[in-house]
């Protein structure tokens, strides 16, 4: 990160160290230059004031053909009328210095488009000489820093930048209540179809877990969210069960399908925890 404003720099420190992101900070220009260079498999994204000073930085990163996720931070008037600010790649995402408090949205949105950046596109302002002479060798070089990026993401989660997808707007907590109850259902059905197969011999069985666990993950839901549907479908098995006039003891055996989900579970939200660097 290079962020010369103190104020800022004060500000920004603060709100990602309570969201748990591991932060590298240089002092001049150079300092950044260097640590980029010689650290840029470490780095998830590139968090920069936006300035004349920064936006040089970008452009050896360019010449260097060192592309990474990028954010910038600023006034939106001066970063949109500012070509410096494109000129590193056309992923680069832009936040308002004034809505500092939705950098971690920001972040996520900066890691996604890089990683659907085309690997194809010339760099701005490049002759088409140029670019024919260079293409193969910055196509190579973007792939790889993109694949290496993925590769640590899923890493890190179990899953290909996955945290950086979530999106809050579709977390359990902010449906609406018909949105929540519809989805509760469908889940609650997801996980009747595991029981019913978990004892069988089903070898798509830890693929439907993994389906389940990913669906409760985007949805942010919690442990004992999960908990209540298995005693709910339980209950219910239960008292058909009864109703037939078999012995229900066997529904014990079914705690071991709940700590396999919650096993699943608990580990995608371990992973989801920034390591440090």
């Amino acid at each position: 990160m290079y962020v010369p404003a103190e104020s800022l720099a004060d500000s920004l420190h603060r709100l990602l160290t309570q969201k748990s992101f591991v932060v590298s900070w240089s002092q001049s220009p150079s300092d950044f230059a260097d640590w980029v260079t010689h650290n840029r498999h470490r780095i998830d994204c590139l968090i920069v004031q936006a300035s004349s000073e920064a936006f040089q930085a970008l452009n050896l990163f360019q010449q260097r053909d060192i592309l990474l996720p990028t954010l910038t931070i600023g006034r939106a008037e001066a970063v949109e009328n500012d070509e410096a600010a494109i000129v590193y790649h056309s992923a680069v995402t832009s936040l308002d210095i004034d809505n500092l408090d939705g950098i971690d949205e920001a972040i996520r949105f900066a890691v996604e488009r890089y990683l659907q950046l085309p690997a194809t596109e010339a760099p701005p302002n490049t002759s088409l000489e140029k670019s024919s002479e260079s293409g193969d060798k910055r196509i190579f070089l973007l792939s790889l820093q993109q694949q290496r990026l993925s590769e640590k993401l899923r890493e890190r989660l179990g899953y290909v930048g996955v945290y950086y997808k979530r999106n809050p707007r579709n977390f359990l907590r902010h449906m609406t209540r018909s949105e929540r109850q519809e989805f509760l259902d469908k889940l609650s059905q997801d996980y009747r179809h595991i029981i019913l197969n978990y004892f069988a011999n089903d070898t798509t069985i830890n693929q439907k877990i993994d389906d389940f666990v990913n669906v409760a993950f985007f949805a942010d839901m919690s442990v004992p969210k999960i908990v209540e549907i298995h005693m709910e479908l339980i209950d219910d098995f239960s008292k058909q069960l009864q109703l037939e006039g078999r012995n229900e003891e066997v529904l014990a055996d079914y705690r071991l399908t709940l700590i396999d989900v919650m096993a699943h579970l608990c580990e995608m939200y371990r992973r989801s925890l920034p390591r440090e660097i």
